[in-house]
């Protein structure tokens, strides 16, 4: 069981390949039967295709390479490990599927209810939107604008100390007294960790924990690893995880981050923030009128003083 906090890590989900599967793709329903495809040769790079080059027709209805870049632009239909080439086909088949599905409805007046006007206006909104506040963003992100950011947060960092240590986990003092007497005997404090730790995450590495800040650790490990020297092996230290051996590898001052190593997180950054700024900067300057039907607003929650 480590102590360093660990990170979520999140699912990918498999997409069917062949053209039975078109419809299914589109509504995450499993496909019935899948083939092995050999790996077909890298195909020569292909010209760029103007957005309105028409590649199919439904009953008169064209769909353009623009149509097919639009959905393939769609998270649903990602199609993670697949070629250009089959992912390209599958579109065109999953756009025959959803333009001949779209024209049976429209024949069946689905678009008439009242009902789907509202969920077209709003989606017609969210795209407006969407649309709108990616293209403001782009103009506040700007690389000027994140080496700027970049240089600001990087002077405002304060120097943190980071140790670099290996602990062997167990359940009882007597055990790690003992494991400290054999490493303190001269057995190799790695061989001991691989042997005899609990902890799962790091018992494979010979214990060994990386690089870490005091605050990352629960707080009798901390206090005691950062209080020794490199190369000291520590006492018995109790934490709820159990009973702790640590040898203390290396101390430093922390790294500071390069600005390519946190670009994308200074871009992440600017560009929420011009979004915000800009829908706040949106609302001041609208009438805004809340009738008797809408909700009460929820007051703020007290904020503590520190």
């Amino acid at each position: 069981m480590t102590m360093i906090k660990s990170l979520s890590r999140s699912g990918l989900l498999r997409t069917g390949l062949l053209r039975t599967g078109a419809v299914a793709l589109a509504l995450g329903l499993p496909l019935a039967s899948a083939r092995a495809q050999a790996p077909a040769a890298p195909a020569p790079a292909a010209a760029p295709v103007a957005p309105e080059t028409v590649v199919a027709k439904v009953n008169g209805a064209p769909i353009t390479a623009g149509d097919l870049a639009i959905a393939a632009e769609d998270p649903a239909l990602s199609l993670p490990g697949v070629d250009d080439a089959q992912k390209k086909a599958l579109l065109v088949d999953y756009m025959i599927d959803l333009k001949v599905g779209a024209q049976a409805a429209e024949a069946a007046k689905i678009g008439d209810s009242p009902d789907f006007q509202r969920k077209l206006a709003y989606f017609k909104d969210k795209l407006l939107l969407d649309e709108y506040l990616e293209r403001e963003a782009k103009k506040a992100a700007t690389p000027e604008a994140a080496k700027a950011l970049y240089d600001q947060t990087v002077k405002a960092m304060k120097p943190e100390e980071e140790a670099h240590a290996r602990h062997i986990l167990v359940e009882s003092e007597d055990e790690a007294k003992k494991i400290a007497a054999r490493i303190k005997g001269g057995e190799d404090f790695a061989r001991v960790a691989a042997e005899v730790s609990k902890d799962p995450g790091s018992k494979t590495e010979g214990g060994d924990l990386g690089w870490f800040t005091k605050e990352r650790m629960v707080a009798p490990f901390a206090e005691a690893a950062f209080k020794m020297s490199p190369g000291q092996v520590s006492d018995p230290v109790k934490t709820q995880f159990g009973w702790h051996v640590i040898k203390l590898e290396e101390k430093r001052t922390k790294p500071v981050p390069t600005f390519d190593e946190m670009k994308e997180q200074v871009d992440q950054y600017l560009t929420r923030k011009a979004q915000q700024d800009l829908i706040l900067k949106l609302r001041e300057g609208a009438k805004i009128e809340r009738t008797a039907a809408a909700p009460a607003v929820a007051p703020a929650p007290a904020q503590k003083a520190p």
